[in-house]
């Protein structure tokens, strides 16, 4: 039995299109339930209404913001043997199931599957310097669990019995709390194996708008996470001048490789991508000085 968890915040529009795609899986219908957890949506009754269309789904309510929440409050609800996660935004292959649980499988001791998140533009005919930015940058999941142990949970597998014993998501984290949680995993010696087979579909976000909000919140999760870690007031000083040195660093490695990156189309998609960079690391230079100087870390 598979228990898949999907939190959701003021999107039922894609929920509704990732709830179609899981209807369909491959996998026996019997063998699995659905749990959309609203995490303080602006109107629940939009989201009730879309949770109501598919046979498979529950709905809960978690109204402390942060999806990490959120996915606890699925962890608490559900009985599967086997955790499988996704977020409202995502577009689950047909056989995302079958290949995420057959993954698993072998990997019966317990463990971690991480699976490869493609994403796509909405408007293909005419993507926008954010889209081709986040093209090229977005959720490199085989990256994420070689370097820190841990990938997005907008694509990831797990035996219950791992929760168990590592414990849930950390709730007070608003971004980063996959990567806090698969490190976890990693330091009592599971395996963690990156699926290339188990895909999920994301969007790309077209709007300096979306890149923006996404950045605050990446920014202030990292900073969250590495400021927690730190023991004393003077590694805690440390954790804000790295994280506000790094940010301030030019992309010139960056935009290099961009220009030599197949993706990108003609010198025009080549100079935009790297100028992109340069936003998101000013805005998230400016989100490191706010916390740093007392703010709180936004959650969308």
């Amino acid at each position: 039995m598979v228990s898949v968890i999907v939190p959701v915040f003021n999107d039922a529009e894609r929920l509704k299109i990732c709830l179609t795609a899981l209807d369909r899986q491959t996998y026996p219908r019997a063998c699995y339930e659905i749990m959309v957890v609203d995490n303080g949506s602006d109107d629940v009754d939009m989201t009730r209404a879309v949770v109501a269309l598919s046979p498979n789904a529950r709905l809960a309510i978690e109204p402390r913001p942060g999806s990490y929440a959120a996915r606890n409050r699925g962890l608490a609800l559900t009985t599967g043997e086997v955790l499988a996660f996704t977020d409202a935004d995502c577009v689950p292959a047909e056989d995302w199931l079958q290949r995420g649980v057959a993954q698993l499988q072998r990997l019966p001791d317990g463990g971690q599957v991480v699976g490869r998140i493609e994403t796509f533009f909405p408007n293909p005919d005419r993507p926008t310097p954010v889209d081709l930015y986040e093209s090229i940058t977005a959720f490199p999941q085989e990256a994420l669990l070689r370097q820190f142990h841990g990938g997005a949970t907008a694509n990831m597998f797990t035996w219950r019995q791992v929760f168990d014993r590592v414990g849930g998501f950390n709730a007070q984290l608003k971004s980063h709390g996959d990567l806090e949680w698969g490190h976890r995993v990693y330091s009592l010696g599971y395996p963690q194996v990156y699926a290339e087979s188990v895909v999920v579909r994301h969007p790309t976000r077209s709007s300096y708008q979306g890149l923006i909000k996404r950045t605050q919140r990446l920014a202030g999760g990292s900073y969250a996470l590495h400021a927690k870690q730190a023991k004393t007031r003077w590694q805690k000083l440390a954790v804000f001048w790295r994280a506000l040195a790094q940010n301030l660093v030019p992309p010139v490695f960056f935009a290099v490789n961009a220009i030599f990156d197949c993706r990108l189309q003609g010198i025009g998609q080549k100079l935009q991508v790297p100028l992109v960079l340069v936003l998101v690391r000013a805005v998230s230079a400016v989100e490191v000085l706010r916390l740093g100087l007392g703010g709180t870390p936004c959650r969308d």
